[in-house]
């Protein structure tokens, strides 16, 4: 594998991972704001998980022009960044195609 996409590659799984861990906080968040009304929750986080997602957008538009992934991929990837959970399921997607030199 190139080094250029081997180091986009791990750049792209780290923010994967934080931004997934991120919007399940800010779920919980959520939930805190919304069942109990603690606004103060989602006004701290929310703007955290806002600049985490930009990053995480910046990485995967960059790993996948790299890689030369669909634009169908590519917005996989990037919607699953909004979805509880499906991140992480991306993440494995993305690790099994890239590592296997596969188009995504």
């Amino acid at each position: 594998m190139p080094p250029k996409i081997m180091a986009a590659f791990k750049r792209y799984r780290i923010a994967a991972y934080v931004v997934g861990w991120g919007l399940l906080i800010l779920c919980a968040a959520m939930v805190l704001k919304y069942a109990f009304g603690i606004d103060r929750a989602v006004a701290v986080w929310g703007p955290i998980h806002g600049a985490l997602f930009v990053g995480y957008v910046i990485l995967a538009f960059d790993l996948a022009y790299k890689d030369r992934w669909s634009p169908l991929g590519t917005l996989w990837v990037l919607i699953a960044g909004t979805i509880p959970f499906v991140s992480f399921v991306a993440e494995r997607q993305v690790e099994r195609k890239v590592l296997a030199r596969q188009k995504l």
